[in-house]
């Protein structure tokens, strides 16, 4: 992740995610869902409002992994990121919706996932046929948790986006 210059109200971002566990667990001790959900949110647009709105209709607290640009690079090497991973994830933890940012710094969620252990892990609706071949989705298993789909038809993109930008 590059260097965070987060404003000092955005209390919701967790450059180190192994800081929020204990927040977490507060949250579960009190009898609240913690629900996760990821993605890069290079441009943000109603798709990704629209995930992030359906993820945390499933529970009481919704953190939200953004992608590092380090970890964009690697899953998207035919670009680099358009914004920078601290803007946007400053940008996600001022979604209403939203109750904490964390970064992304692998290739997948699934060390995230073992570390924070939400009770439900989503994916968009792009991965409802493959949702059993994502690689965190064993680990979200094993430790009782479950892994759903959420959002609208995927008819929105930022590789469209851009696309057409380049027109």
């Amino acid at each position: 992740m590059s260097d965070p210059v987060i404003p000092v109200h955005q209390k919701k971002v967790y450059p180190n995610p192994a800081d929020l566990v204990p927040v977490l667990e507060e949250h579960r001790q009190a009898g609240r869902k913690v629900v996760f959900a990821n993605g890069c949110f290079e441009i943000l647009h109603v798709g990704h409002l629209r995930y992030l709105f359906g993820a945390k209709a499933l529970g009481d607290i919704l953190v939200v992994a953004i992608n590092t640009d380090a970890s964009v690079k690697r899953i998207k090497p035919d670009r680099n990121p358009v914004n920078p991973d601290y803007e946007r994830m400053e940008i996600i933890s001022a979604i209403e919706a939203v109750d904490y940012v964390v970064p992304l710094e692998d290739n997948h969620p699934g060390p995230l996932c073992a570390l924070l252990k939400p009770d439900v892990h989503t994916k968009g609706t792009d991965y409802a046929d493959r949702l059993e071949q994502m690689p965190e989705y064993p680990i979200v298993k094993a430790y009782g948790g479950e892994v759903v789909t959420v959002g609208d038809s995927k008819d929105h993109s930022t590789t469209d986006i851009l696309a057409k930008l380049k027109k």
